[in-house]
């Protein structure tokens, strides 16, 4: 016959019981970081997909001058537009949208599509979303295009502020 002791088995379940505490610890703060990180990644999007629609709104209201407070006014900053090529500060990207696009046109309307995708890192973000443009010209000729957006955003404060975007269309 076998005589266990019973102080061994007490030692035994103490420390099985310390592993399985530990394990238990380990495994449940990792689905609580995973969920942090979700709630994280989703407030994200929120934040900038409320970013992107504003963004829509300002130029879509045909005053180049609204969408100022979404741009850093460093010079040097490039911006691809859609016509013409580039510019290389907001005065002059502003300057250019007048002239080229909302001196001809009586109505724009454009919008974020609903696939936007951000990935931030620190105090820079860059966003890549598919918009629609919609342009009434003043002789009442509609034009639409599918346009491709990538936005490079700092955070300068409480504000995100574009540092670099290039809009495109795909060749037809």
């Amino acid at each position: 016959m076998v005589f266990l002791d019973p102080q061994l088995l007490s030692g035994r379940f103490h420390r099985t019981r310390w592993v399985f505490y530990v394990l238990l610890a380990l495994i449940g703060g990792t689905f609580t970081f995973v969920g942090a990180h979700a709630q994280q990644k989703a407030t994200e999007e929120a934040t900038f997909r409320k970013l992107i629609d504003s963004y829509c709104a300002a130029w879509s209201s045909g005053n180049p001058d609204n969408a100022t407070k979404f741009y850093a006014q460093d010079d040097g900053l490039i911006f691809y537009d859609l016509a013409p090529f580039s510019y290389h500060n907001w005065k002059a990207y502003r300057a250019g949208v007048q002239k080229q696009f909302f001196d001809n046109a009586a109505a724009a309307k454009l919008t974020a599509g609903q696939d936007l995708k951000v990935t931030r890192r620190a105090n820079i973000a860059w966003m890549t979303v598919p918009m629609h443009l919609s342009v009434t010209g003043k002789d009442g000729k509609i034009t639409e295009a599918e346009v491709r957006y990538t936005g490079i955003w700092e955070r300068r404060g409480s504000s995100w502020l574009l540092v670099h975007e290039h809009l495109s269309v795909p060749m037809s």
